[in-house]
């Protein structure tokens, strides 16, 4: 089984520090060690992934609700590439609109989760997000 090592990255794409730091937080109360790069829209994270000088990441953290490129137009552009629509990405949004998660698995994400306003909870999440990533097979 080919799970994510400790030196694969996480890309978070989300425009909220508060959000940026609580993902920080819940990913080293959960043991998560990979370097976590944060990109505060979709332009910046396809910027980024475009970038050779960037490490692929193994998995791609989604918010929806973003300035300049918003989490839907980010999806539209990425699953369209043929080196980035292999990169596993969950949505992980606020977004309890049925459109924003039909849409979202329409372009083929691998999960969407919602940030619940409780930390304990929040951690939760962030583990089934770990828990999915090192029992999935990934296509690299």
């Amino acid at each position: 089984m080919k799970n994510m090592n400790a030196n694969q990255s996480i890309l978070l794409v989300e425009d909220d520090r508060v959000d940026a730091m609580t993902v920080k937080r819940a990913l080293r109360d959960i043991k998560v060690t990979n370097p976590l790069n944060i990109a505060e829209n979709g332009e910046k994270a396809l910027e980024f992934l475009r970038d050779s000088k960037n490490q692929r990441p193994a998995i791609i953290l989604l918010d929806l609700n973003m300035p300049k490129m918003n989490g839907i137009e980010f999806l539209k552009i990425a699953k369209q590439d043929s080196e980035l629509k292999q990169i596993p990405t969950i949505v992980l949004t606020t977004s309890k609109d049925d459109w924003d998660r039909i849409e979202s698995f329409k372009l083929g994400v691998a999960g969407y989760m919602l940030k619940p306003v409780d930390y304990i909870q929040f951690v939760e999440v962030m583990k089934a997000i770990k828990i999915y990533w090192t029992l999935s097979e990934m296509p690299y």
